[in-house]
């Protein structure tokens, strides 16, 4: 069960220390308190963890400072969706909205390969009007012989830059805590001057102590993958693990099933999934065309195969999308051959423009149909 406070009730206060007083008075309830701090209001949320079936609703909702009870079912307790749960399927990070009704594009560099790249990659997204990207400065990969990334050599360049074009938010994986202590640090030494979205690779979707420690800080919102070797609900439990810490600006990664039912694509493309996740939960759902796809195939039609699979996503309501682009794919030390080019980018941008639009004359067609 989850009771929902009034916004901007003070934990000062004489009605929030009854509240709490009444609970702990509950047997066998314990509670666990979340506060989100927004630019407008504060709201606090407290989650009654137990045998809560027999709490009446009304009895809870009467409690000071209440403004409405959800009962939860076991599924997804944190990020699911509920009967009669109205609440936000959305967070703000750094100005940018990320929810169930937005579209942002991660274009960028699958990994950080010199400091050229990347500022032509951030010059290339400011003249077009994006505010975000994808920056790899840590890569896990099979090979053990394979490049790694420049871990946090890179960070400092990297964030500058990204103060300079405009970037606000840059989706950067990580694979250790060590990873989230030096993204911090080079941000500070920097000055702050762009955001992060943490992202927990598909190699990590289970790495249950990973996604402990990085749901406890609530300083950086998660992207993160559905496990390409797992089940759907085995991934959305993982993404419960980081809202169960604490951490509920978490964004929810399809990049594709491992499996040779896919071929020639590097991954099956599950884009299918998009509106599932978003019926289940109340996260926004990003889609990974690069890795789903994995080559420069171009169709008959003339549009590129990871062009098709992110115009699939984006009419069936992604929120998100994860791509890979490159000044020079040939010189990419990862992931090259699938990498869109930097002039390739106001066409994908456009392409993107169409299909949502296409979208949300669908929304707005079944809209008409369910109120007629």
């Amino acid at each position: 069960m989850i009771l929902v406070l009034s916004p901007d009730t003070r934990p000062e206060s004489s009605e929030y220390k009854q509240l709490l007083t009444h609970l702990a008075n509950l047997p066998g309830i314990s509670t666990r308190v979340h506060t989100e701090v927004g630019s407008e209001q504060t709201l606090t949320e407290v989650y009654l963890i137990g045998n809560t079936k027999p709490l009446p609703i009304e009895d809870m909702q009467s409690l000071p400072c209440v403004e409405r009870v959800v009962r939860i079912s076991e599924e997804y307790r944190v990020l699911g969706r509920h009967k009669n749960d109205n609440r936000a399927t959305y967070f703000d990070y750094n100005g940018v909205r990320f929810g169930q009704d937005t579209l942002n594009i991660f274009a960028g560099l699958c990994a950080v390969d010199t400091l050229e790249h990347v500022e032509l990659m951030m010059q290339a997204l400011r003249d077009n009007g994006q505010i975000c990207t994808r920056m790899g400065a840590y890569k896990p990969r099979t090979s053990p012989y394979s490049f790694q990334g420049h871990g946090k050599v890179c960070l400092p360049y990297v964030f500058e830059l990204a103060g300079k074009y405009g970037i606000k938010v840059i989706a950067m994986e990580i694979t250790h805590e060590s990873h989230l202590e030096e993204i911090c640090e080079a941000l500070y030494v920097t000055g702050n001057p762009t955001g992060i979205m943490l992202q927990i690779g598909t190699r990590n979707t289970q790495n249950f102590e990973l996604l402990k420690i990085v749901g406890r800080q609530q300083e950086f919102p998660v992207l993160i993958k559905r496990g390409f070797g797992i089940t759907l609900d085995e991934s959305l439990n993982a993404a419960e693990y980081l809202a169960s810490e604490g951490n509920r600006k978490v964004v929810f990664g399809l990049r594709g099933m491992k499996t040779n039912m896919g071929d020639p694509h590097r991954n099956f493309v599950d884009f299918a999934h998009v509106p599932v996740v978003k019926r289940l939960t109340r996260m926004p759902v990003c889609i990974d065309p690069s890795h789903s796809v994995g080559l420069r195939a171009t169709s008959p039609d003339g549009i590129l195969d990871i062009m098709h699979a992110t115009a699939q996503g984006i009419i069936a309501g992604a929120n998100m999308v994860l791509v890979d682009f490159h000044p020079v794919p040939g010189k990419a030390l990862v992931d090259g051959p699938q990498a869109l080019l930097i002039k390739e980018l106001p066409l994908f941008l456009e392409d993107v423009r169409i299909a949502r639009q296409a979208y949300e004359q669908r929304a707005a067609l079944a809209e008409h149909y369910r109120d007629a």
